[in-house]
């Protein structure tokens, strides 16, 4: 994506002068992801980056995921909290949108990621989970089980049109999955919701980032698993599962939390309810964004060739 709202270099050095963080030396826009305005911001002192929230994060949802990075950061995870202005607060307003200015970190997203990548990944997320233990807040799931047929419906036969018979398999698909979704047995905490490769940062097999909390939420823990799973072990176009990436994600995070019976039995309905939560979005993201908006649209059938692959046993634990 292209930056969302435009900051003047004015507008910023004024904005710099409520930290103690230097004077501006350079920003630029950071062309990636597609929830946030955001700009790599250097100053006399250090680098930082600037987020501004865009309207696919509500304003009153962020104390819950600032207060959610300050805890992790005080556990000694490597997440990048905001930092606190000389009056200690963190969420200011720039150019009309809730902002932060957030701690740098160092590395690189991934894009193709390798077993010892993914195993590294996995133990952190284990880490993350075994460090909300204590953490006093909940948020519920605004992407979880209960948002997914609403969103169906709302995309409605319009489903069709990105593949022939789409809208049926997926109101099947859906049937399939959701009933007794709340009832089952699992262990919930707070989780990422949305940690694909691109919100880590690796130096080598080395995790020097989780990123991007904006989804965060209270929900399943192992479900948090399952999403990274769809996300990791696959190839982009979700026709290829790559086994040996899906076996290091389930060592890393066992590392902490040795699957139970429970989850094992759960994993594939987990898998597949993620499949259907992001081919939903990418659907109604791909037919109501115009060809000519700055954001770059995913292919939804990336996601529903995953589920069909939980789906019929060719992918999971």
């Amino acid at each position: 994506m292209a930056v969302y709202t435009q900051v003047s270099a004015e507008a910023l050095s004024a904005f710099l002068e409520r930290y103690d963080v230097g004077e501006l030396i350079s920003a630029k826009g950071i062309a990636e992801g597609v929830e946030n305005s955001n700009y790599l911001v250097d100053t006399t002192t250090a680098r930082f980056i600037l987020t501004l929230y865009e309207k696919r994060v509500a304003s009153g949802d962020l104390p819950f995921f600032l207060a959610l990075l300050d805890h992790l950061a005080a556990k000694g995870l490597a997440v990048p909290p905001a930092i606190k202005d000389r009056q200690g607060v963190e969420i200011q307003e720039l150019a009309g949108r809730p902002a932060c200015l957030i701690q740098f970190l160092t590395g690189v997203s991934l894009s193709h990621p390798t077993p010892a990548q993914a195993l590294a990944a996995a133990d952190a997320m284990g880490a993350m989970h075994r460090a909300v233990a204590d953490f006093p807040l909940n948020r519920p799931n605004s992407m979880g089980h209960a948002s997914w047929r609403p969103l169906f419906e709302q995309c409605g036969r319009d489903l069709d049109r990105i593949q022939p018979g789409l809208h049926d398999a997926m109101a099947e698909a859906l049937d399939t999955v959701l009933p007794g979704w709340e009832s089952q047995s699992l262990d919930t905490c707070v989780v990422h919701a949305d940690l694909f490769p691109d919100n880590v940062l690796v130096l080598g097999d080395r995790v020097t980032g989780l990123i991007d909390f904006y989804f965060a939420c209270t929900d399943f823990r192992i479900y948090d698993l399952a999403i990274m799973h769809s996300a990791w072990s696959f190839d982009a176009s979700g026709e290829t599962h790559v086994p040996e990436i899906g076996a290091a994600l389930i060592e890393g995070y066992q590392r902490h939390f040795p699957l139970s019976d429970a989850e094992r039995a759960a994993f594939a309905r987990l898998a597949m309810g993620a499949c259907i939560r992001f081919a939903l979005s990418r659907a109604w993201d791909w037919l109501n964004t115009p060809a000519d908006a700055l954001v770059t649209r995913k292919d939804p059938l990336a996601y529903w060739r995953r589920y069909l692959a939980y789906r019929d046993g060719k992918a999971g634990l």
